[in-house]
């Protein structure tokens, strides 16, 4: 007998616990060499006084198994409760979403009855870092953080997907057009790991016309690769054009765990009614046995399932009268699955999994060490002066010696040394000085002293950022209008 492989379960609130009874029952039946330990999570331990939901001794089981199948959970209203995901993902650094999005065409309601996509989602960095300020009276801030290491290792992730599934093109979504430094980098990144791949068809969309495109033509669509903001949007859409949230497993993969849920909620209003639906959290599992290396199991499994959805055995949220032959309850369609393991599939296509070999994921290195150049810095005020911006140009121009004032904006809006457009006057300005003359580098001192300066005038400095050119390629933007 194969050597079991150990997962972490746990059975969540509200639907959770009878649908991973039943999906725990279809695993054991199929076969799946699991050795599970059980831990609890969610509304419980978050009522203990746990801000994070998880306990201490059930992350040690985490960071034993590194195998996580998790039902859904609720958080509790009111301030101070952290995201269990967020925590988890965070924590073991499990950098790639990946959901798989197909409809089950005619058997379950869909306005694309040929949708079979799957989105990769970055899922550590971008403005999920959850790094804000608020800086002025008026303006508060969110950085968005994107490297050369997450984006390589997000798309060499999808392309591996692509290549060991079958799947035959990879899209990147981005919004470059407008973002050029950190989405520009994801896009350019994606161009050249893409040539490592001359057998897989790409290409690239912007996020709003991908956006528009998953919603009304999903099935030009085969594996997606995005940011995390993006993925996050673009996964719902899809999930919901497929037919049935209920319907869609998730995994979030990293390189020392992975985590497996469905995508919908807890749905504390049917719990303990037997009606809720076990699938998507079926078809995590199948996610997971195949990240176990339990390929057959998993095939066993989901053409089971898919056998079931043609017989017409459907739960209430997909039950359709002109298709449906059982309304049946989390129980009964765990046992209709059960009696069709070895079953394959009439209508749809019967799965394969792991046709193209293993995933090849090569560590990703940081960039060689580039020559960086000081070449000014941004300073944010909060000021809210009556007077023209002219004013205050002619003071920081007064305070500034060895650094010359060359710009200032309102959020992104050219406003001196030529206004680019009549906008609304704010408290939040950036103030760019750079060298004095081409010839003369600028130094930390230099911009130690002018904020030392700007100080002792009493202006209020809220924010510095240097800037930088690297290998002689600028690594700033300028502002709108300039």
């Amino acid at each position: 007998m194969a050597q079991k492989s150990p997962v972490t379960v746990a059975h969540g609130d509200g639907i959770g616990p009878e649908i991973m009874d039943a999906v725990l029952k279809i695993l054991d039946a199929a076969g799946a060499q699991l050795a599970i330990e059980t831990i609890e999570i969610g509304e419980k331990v978050y009522k203990k006084g746990v801000p994070s939901g998880i306990e201490d001794k059930s992350w040690e089981s985490l960071r034993r198994t590194q195998c996580f199948l998790k039902a859904p959970i609720t958080t509790p209203q009111g301030g101070g409760f952290k995201s269990l995901n967020v925590t988890v993902r965070k924590s073991l650094a499990l950098y790639a979403n990946v959901r798989p999005c197909v409809s089950y065409h005619p058997y379950v309601r869909t306005t694309q009855p040929t949708m079979n996509m799957v989105i990769v989602r970055e899922n550590e960095e971008d403005l999920y870092a959850g790094i804000e300020h608020q800086q002025t009276d008026n303006v508060v801030q969110c950085l968005k953080l994107i490297s050369h290491t997450g984006s390589e290792r997000i798309i060499r992730y999808a392309f591996e997907y692509a290549r060991t599934n079958g799947r035959k093109k990879v899209t990147c979504i981005s919004k470059d057009n407008i973002m050029k430094l950190t989405d520009g980098l994801f896009h350019k990144t994606f161009d050249r790991v893409a040539k490592e791949y001359p057998n897989i068809e790409t290409n690239h969309l912007i996020v709003d016309i991908g956006a528009a495109k998953i919603a009304a033509a999903p099935h030009i669509f085969d594996v997606v690769v995005t940011e995390n903001l993006y993925g996050d949007i673009i996964s719902d859409i899809a999930a919901e054009v497929a037919g049935s949230v209920g319907l869609c497993g998730s995994s979030n993969i990293g390189k020392h765990g992975a985590m497996f849920e469905a995508i919908h909620g807890s749905a504390p209003d049917i719990a303990g009614k037997g009606i809720a639906n076990p699938s998507g959290l079926l078809n995590a599992a199948v996610m997971m046995l195949q990240h176990l290396h339990q390929e057959k199991v998993a095939e066993k499994i989901h053409n089971a399932w898919l056998r079931t959805i043609e017989d017409g055995v459907h739960t209430g949220d997909i039950f359709n009268p002109q298709v449906s032959t059982q309304r049946a309850g989390t129980k009964e369609f765990a046992q209709a699955v059960i009696e069709r393991l070895g079953e394959q599939p009439r209508y749809f296509k019967p799965v394969i999994f792991g046709e193209g070999g293993k995933m090849q994921l090569p560590e990703v290195a940081v960039p060689a060490a580039a020559v960086k150049k000081l070449e000014g810095v941004d300073i944010f005020l909060h000021w809210r002066g009556d007077a023209p911006i002219e004013t205050l140009a002619n003071q920081l121009k007064a305070l500034s010696n060895s650094l010359k004032l060359s710009s200032i904006d309102s959020r992104g809006l050219l406003v001196w040394p030529q206004a680019a457009a009549q906008g609304e006057s704010g408290d939040h300005w950036r103030c760019r000085f750079t060298a004095a003359n081409d010839t003369a580098p600028v130094t930390h001192e230099q911009i130690i002293h002018l904020l030392q300066s700007i100080s002792k005038a009493g202006l209020d400095f809220i924010k510095t950022e240097n800037l930088y050119s690297f290998n002689g390629t600028r690594g700033f933007t300028v502002a709108q209008g300039q």
